[in-house]
């Protein structure tokens, strides 16, 4: 599923009314009829207490719509206020304000700076429809002051399009925003949804299909692109039968140091079982016994230090893949090590943990890495690779310039894993908390190292591998609880998680038909 910024929405609003040969308006009643449904489903004729909250734009024509029909629906206590922030009306807004006050005698009640805000108890349903995805200033500290109010009701409360206050390609500091239980957003989901400082506010987010014009959708390049099962199923690469352990690559797995042996040692148990052919695992003296006894299948070799990573004689040929990083520790001798398999790799590699505060401590390594190697950063350690943030569009915005001035493919790890690859971003919506765990990380390098080993393209190894790593802890939550979750189990269901993309869903019974009735 693609997502688009608001201007691409906005554009798209005016190509479909140009060939679908519908005004403005139709396009305004149609959307909002699909948004009535839904909330009156959700209602199911209750007699609740109901406030809109509409703005003076097609947000506030979207909420005018929706208390009209719910109103004609014969919801009794439908009562709707006017967010009067500014004296700018749009046309949807008047034309529906006009409508409404045709249906009712209850007319719409205007808010303005220095008014009371109406009463709202945790008992009522709220329809939010102060502000669309247009937003891009600061709110007037009256309305934010009411967006509060709403929050402090408790209610449940109903976003059309976007919670108000939220902005689809920049965060404002300190600004209120609505704290939606439901956002029944039109069309296609927004960045937004999915970073950590505002996915929060967006709540359950359900996306409405309003007939927005085919060929643009289609053709447009998106925002971002969300990753399910549908967009993996097309990524595996099938085995042939006469296939061989050399067909699937040799990976180089290095890291490890005193005390910090799980770290490789998962890494590399995970670059197996995702199907590497062979996992050559390069670690300090004290991890040799630990690395042959956990992973039997695993070469190993060993630095002359028994305590940290420093030079191996190695030699890297062109076709091995390297993971560098997994619990190295960031001693001056394994940064110079580090720096000798820069030099000498030529292939894409995997750099991951204490590899990229290497990169941090000394950050003329970054031109010696390979282009279209991929970096596994979480939050902390991306700081250290482009910078601080103002906010998570910021953020964002860093890791594209950074990932295009080097050409490196930046996975940034999160509730939401976002894989950035130049100005293309693919977003993991499954996963849970069970991720969060120590190790869980080192499974996510074994998996993707272990995929460019297998000549995955390797943003297509990142999207893949980030994709089937959070699917397996989804996987292990049908049976356990997320506390119960260990790094270890992602690699013991890493085989079921793999089959789990080309199953169909289990179809459920048809329920017999009730006779009905003469």
């Amino acid at each position: 599923m693609k997502i688009f910024s608001a201007k691409q929405l906005l554009e798209a609003d005016k190509i479909t009314q140009k060939n679908q040969k519908i005004t403005s308006l139709e396009l305004m009643e149609r959307a909002s009829q699909k948004i009535f449904s839904e909330i009156n489903h959700r209602l199911n004729g209750a007699q609740i207490p109901i406030k809109v909250f509409c703005g003076i734009g097609n947000n506030g024509g979207d909420g005018l719509v929706v208390a009209r029909k719910l109103i004609n629906q014969g919801y009794k206590d439908v009562k709707v206020f006017i967010v009067n922030y500014s004296d700018k009306r749009s046309k949807g807004f008047l034309e529906n304000y006009s409508a409404i006050k045709d249906i009712t005698k209850d007319w719409p009640v205007l808010l303005a700076e220095g008014d009371d805000f109406p009463e709202i108890t945790p008992n009522d349903f709220v329809v939010d429809a102060i502000f669309g995805i247009g937003l891009n200033r600061p709110l007037p500290k009256w309305v934010s002051n009411l967006i509060d109010h709403i929050n402090k009701s408790q209610a449940f409360v109903v976003a059309i399009d976007m919670p108000s206050g939220m902005m689809a390609n920049d965060r404002m500091d300190n600004q209120s925003i609505i704290e939606a239980n439901y956002t029944l957003t039109f069309q296609a989901p927004k960045l937004a949804f999915f970073l950590p400082e505002t996915a929060p506010f967006a709540g359950n987010v359900q996306v409405i299909d309003i007939g927005i014009d085919q060929q643009y959708i289609a053709e447009t390049q998106p925002e971002a692109t969300i990753i399910g099962k549908e967009q993996v199923l097309n990524l595996y690469q099938p085995r042939t039968k006469f296939s061989h352990k050399g067909s699937f690559g040799h990976l180089l797995m290095i890291g490890g140091s005193y005390g910090m042996m799980g770290s490789i040692t998962l890494a590399t148990k995970a670059g197996y079982r995702i199907g590497t052919g062979k996992v050559t695992a390069v670690v300090p003296k004290c991890g040799y016994q630990i690395v042959q006894t956990n992973v039997p299948e695993a070469l190993v070799k060993t630095s002359e230090d028994g305590q940290i990573l420093t030079s191996v004689d190695l030699e890297i040929e062109q076709n091995q893949t390297v993971c560098f990083g997994p619990g190295a520790g960031t001693d001056a001798k394994t940064i110079q090590f580090f720096d000798e398999v820069l030099g000498k790799t030529k292939k894409s590699m995997l750099i991951d943990a204490d590899g990229i505060n290497m990169l941090g401590i000394n950050k003329d390594l970054i031109q010696k890495i390979p282009h279209q190697s991929v970096l596994t950063p979480h939050p902390k350690e991306l700081e250290q690779l482009i910078g601080p943030w103002k906010n998570d569009f910021e953020k964002i915005m860093k890791t594209k310039e950074f990932s295009t001035k080097y050409n490196l493919v930046v996975v940034i790890k999160d509730a939401y894993t976002i894989t950035v690859a130049g100005e293309n971003l693919f977003i993991n919506v499954n996963g849970n908390p069970g991720l969060a765990t120590a190790g869980s990380g080192d499974v996510l390098s074994g998996i993707i190292a272990g995929l460019m080993a297998q000549n995955y393209d390797p943003t297509v190894a990142a999207v893949f591998g980030v994709y089937l790593h959070a699917n397996t802890a989804d996987i292990i939550i049908n049976q356990h609880m997320p506390e119960y979750v260990i790094a270890s189990d992602l690699i013991d269901y890493l085989g079921l998680s793999l089959r789990s993309v080309f199953e169909k869903p289990k179809q459920q019974p048809q329920q017999a038909q009730q006779p009905s009735e003469n």
